[in-house]
């Protein structure tokens, strides 16, 4: 038969939010199309879709209308707005699992070194997205990134040990901030760079980094903006 009978029939809604769910798929392929994963799901969304179309889902024994059609998706840009803001991408809820997990260490190792935490959780994110395996090309190790000499020089027997790292690093911060005299800018810089990079270009305030930014490595200038980018958002 090329109908379905009253019993069987789906509510032309319920095609919609189909229509809708896989433009949402589509759109996230645009964000990163090297997904195999999401596109096997787009497949099998859309094969779904397909044969409840062929079997002319509607009200009744009727086919789909191409009225309903049209309309669902000129519904698109307004639905698609509304489950934009209650969408929360997968990395951010790791990433939001991982703060808590840290918290408390974070929390401890500020209270001690009077680092704000924002600007702790800052580096932890961009040195290593709060993996405390982390190991760099260059060698700095665990969550706050640390180099053998940085580790040894504060006792850590273990850089993995996410409280040992995150003593060390905050301790080390906390030593940038005063020698700059609170400058975030130039303590970011001298933690990146290293701070007999910044010293031998006579950068000492925040004002000093913005007019010789240009003269430290690429790396530093972008880590700079970031880690202030991401304290911003810890803050909120």
């Amino acid at each position: 038969m090329n109908s379905i009978s009253n019993t069987q029939a789906i509510d032309p809604r319920v095609l919609k939010e189909l229509l809708q769910l896989q433009t949402m798929s589509k759109l996230s392929l645009f964000a990163d199309n090297s997904s195999s994963s999401s596109s096997d799901e787009t497949s099998d969304f859309s094969e779904l879709l397909n044969t409840l179309m062929g079997q002319g889902v509607g009200m009744g024994t009727d086919p789909l209308d191409t009225s309903d059609l049209n309309q669902s998706l000129s519904n698109l840009p307004s639905a698609l707005g509304a489950l934009n803001k209650s969408y929360t991408p997968l990395q951010s809820l790791s990433q939001s699992t991982s703060v808590t997990q840290f918290e408390g260490l974070i929390g401890q190792a500020s209270l001690k070194y009077g680092v704000d935490t924002s600007l702790v959780k800052a580096v932890i994110q961009q040195e290593s997205s709060f993996n405390h395996q982390a190991v760099s090309s260059a060698g700095a190790k665990g969550l706050m990134q640390l180099m053998d000499g940085t580790s040894s020089g504060y006792g850590v027997t273990n850089p993995f040990d996410p409280k040992q790292n995150i003593d060390a690093g905050t301790h080390f911060l906390s030593g940038l901030l005063k020698k700059y005299n609170g400058n975030e800018g130039v303590a970011l810089a001298a933690y990146n760079a290293g701070p007999g990079r910044v010293d031998r270009l006579g950068i000492k305030t925040d004002q000093d980094l913005l007019s010789k930014l240009q003269f430290l490595p690429k790396e530093t200038q972008a880590y700079v903006s970031k880690v202030l980018d991401h304290r911003a958002k810890f803050s909120l």
